[in-house]
């Protein structure tokens, strides 16, 4: 046996012994079925998994065997409500049986904490801000106010990163001539986060009004391209600042990882750090 197979062999047999474990421990009551008597061995039978997830028994008793068998998210999230799995052990479900991570089950986070805006706000001179899967800009600091635009005056479809991109002037000012890179790469992550929500109504009306409006977005969404990297070094042109270089680090936050934190962070020996701080003097403090 390769090392390959090995392996495969491996998951599977940890998948089977999961699925009994988490079996084991749901009682007759708490999944509201008759008790029928005495077990012999604890937690629910396998016909009774098998009939609350709504497969075969004979399905059901192969994933517990370590059989080989395919598998589709649908049934997996059938078989996470049946054996009343939380958030950890719907997500290691996944990775075992699909070897990839579920979309995410509860509602998205769409605003941020009061400890994650005082990190943007720490960032000083580095343009930050806040993003969920949408790529919607949910936070931001006041040097991305002042390089990207006032957040606050915009609606939520302004705020899409994507939607922004490829309908407003300010941004391909802002882009210059490196505008389709950043375009095509913005739209490249969006797709990679599409995956997660294929067939959704939100994802589905964005694609439809974007499509009407931006000829580049309707010519460049077919191809399928998809990027889940941030962008690394940024130049931007800015109307009264001039020329700003930035190195870009994005990183998801910890307890919420369908949002990102994304800092551009002056590029050293550029003369972007003496501008940022010359453009957040002349703005006058926060709110003026």
């Amino acid at each position: 046996m390769s090392q390959t197979e090995q392996e495969e062999r491996e998951r599977l047999l940890e998948l089977a012994r999961f699925l009994r474990t988490r079996r084991e421990r749901i009682t007759p009551e708490l999944a509201g079925l008759p008790s029928g008597g005495r077990r012999r061995t604890p937690g629910l039978r396998r016909g009774e998994i098998a009939m609350l997830a709504g497969v075969s028994v004979d399905w059901y008793t192969w994933l517990e065997q370590a059989r080989n068998i395919k598998v589709s998210a649908q049934v997996l999230e059938s078989l996470a409500g049946a054996l009343r799995l939380d958030a950890n052990e719907r997500k290691h479900l996944f990775l075992l049986a699909l070897q990839q991570v579920p979309a995410p089950s509860e509602p998205l986070s769409s605003e941020a904490t009061a400890s994650l805006q005082s990190f943007l706000d720490l960032q000083g001179t580095s343009p930050a801000y806040l993003c969920d899967l949408r790529l919607n800009v949910i936070a931001w600091n006041r040097a991305a106010h002042l390089v990207y635009g006032d957040y606050s005056h915009m609606t939520m479809r302004e705020r899409n990163s994507v939607w922004r991109t490829f309908t407003s002037p300010y941004v391909r000012q802002l882009l210059g001539q490196h505008w389709e890179r950043h375009a095509r790469h913005r739209l490249a992550q969006f797709r990679a986060s599409y995956a997660k929500f294929a067939g959704d109504a939100w994802w589905l009306a964005f694609i439809g009004e974007l499509t009407l409006i931006s000829d580049e977005f309707r010519a460049w969404w077919p191809q399928h391209e998809v990027l889940e990297a941030p962008e690394g070094r940024k130049i931007n042109y800015h109307p009264t600042a001039g020329t700003l270089i930035f190195d870009q680090v994005s990183f998801q936050v910890t307890g919420a990882p369908d949002l990102t934190v994304t800092v551009n962070m002056p590029f050293a020996g550029s003369g972007t750090e003496e501008k940022m701080r010359r453009l957040l003097q002349h703005a006058g403090p926060p709110g003026s």
